[in-house]
């Protein structure tokens, strides 16, 4: 049941799984700045994330380091394989860069930078500015 989560504990991460802390149902502008406050990273495999503007700008006000697979449609093991895959490069990033900070996971496990939250400022005003056409 608890697939990608058992693969990353054989790999020595701690992890906390969403439902041991929250109601499944509970909004995400109540758990995601307790997770911020905490903080820990996110894992998602929700997909819609990468086109909902609201709820990227939601998971980086909640200052967390979130990491989305671009692929929604994975079974639990390949979930498991893109993150383990991944963990070097995740690793690697959260010295980088200081979160907030949206990053993608590829089925193959490879991992970029999507949004910080300045980008995502910036982009959402070049967005207007276009369609206004002012600067």
């Amino acid at each position: 049941m608890h697939v990608v989560r058992d693969a990353l504990r054989a790999c020595g991460v701690n992890v906390e799984v969403k439902t041991d802390h929250f109601a499944p149902d509970t909004e995400d502008v109540n758990w995601l700045p307790v997770v911020g406050k905490k903080g820990w990273i996110i894992l998602t495999k929700d997909k819609q994330l990468h086109h909902n503007y609201l709820e990227l700008v939601r998971l980086l006000q909640s200052g967390t380091a979130s990491f989305i697979l671009t692929s929604g449609n994975l079974t639990g093991a390949e979930m498991a394989n893109a993150y383990t895959r991944a963990l070097p490069d995740i690793k690697k990033m959260l010295v980088k860069f200081s979160p907030p900070f949206v990053a993608t996971v590829s089925k193959q496990g490879e991992v970029r930078i999507k949004y910080t939250f300045d980008g995502l400022i910036n982009k959402a005003g070049s967005s207007r500015s276009r369609r206004t056409g002012k600067a």
